[in-house]
């Protein structure tokens, strides 16, 4: 979900790059931090990304890709997210983006607390579980998932996609652990073979 949030926030950047469109682009993956622009800056809503964040994403490609793949009718799929944040909660009904699939995309969210102590009451043992590979049904990801949930990684993961995308190299040699730590503003500038793209 990571790898396919991070794609559409990096071909929307460029596109706002290319055709002159609203910058800065402020990411979109968190539901916490669009309920508080929402409610405090709504004049700050047109820089938002439109991606739906990780979550989102990966419920909607379960309820039209892989139900299709898998010949199962979407109406009869009832997923479930495990996620730290309660405001996770609430974003499956935020909008009718969040039905794009013809269905609600995520059905229910469990926090990771919730989920803990399901475990706990049904009394499952880890450690006395047999060993098998997790499922994996859309495919491998990338290291720009990987680094989405570090404090900056999401910023870092736009830069590193936007980059290969407009350069066709990785971003290797180039510092950009300056969006990354818990300083409160971090600023930094990537040069896009010859473009300054500046972050923050």
């Amino acid at each position: 979900g990571a790898d396919m949030t991070i794609m559409e926030e990096g071909s929307e950047l460029l596109g706002r790059m290319s055709d002159g469109g609203l910058l800065p682009q402020l990411t979109s993956c968190c539901p916490a931090w669009i309920d508080y622009v929402q409610k405090y800056y709504p004049d700050l809503l047109e820089h938002v990304s439109s991606a739906k964040s990780p979550m989102q994403m990966v419920g909607a490609i379960q309820k039209t890709y892989w139900a299709e793949k898998m010949g199962i009718d979407p109406a009869k799929l009832f997923t479930v997210a495990i996620m730290p944040c309660t405001a996770k909660k609430h974003e499956t009904i935020r909008d009718k983006a969040m039905f794009s699939s013809g269905h609600q995309d995520v059905d229910l969210v469990l926090t990771t607390r919730e989920f803990a102590r399901l475990i706990k009451r049904v009394g499952i043992d880890f450690l006395s579980l047999q060993e098998e590979e997790a499922d994996n049904p859309i495919a491998e990801y990338s290291g720009a998932g990987t680094i989405f949930g570090a404090t900056g990684g999401v910023m870092e993961a736009a830069i590193r996609t936007a980059y290969n995308v407009v350069t066709g190299k990785e971003l290797e040699n180039i510092d950009v652990e300056v969006v990354r730590g818990l300083e409160e503003i971090k600023k930094g500038t990537v040069d896009f073979d010859g473009t300054p793209v500046r972050v923050a």
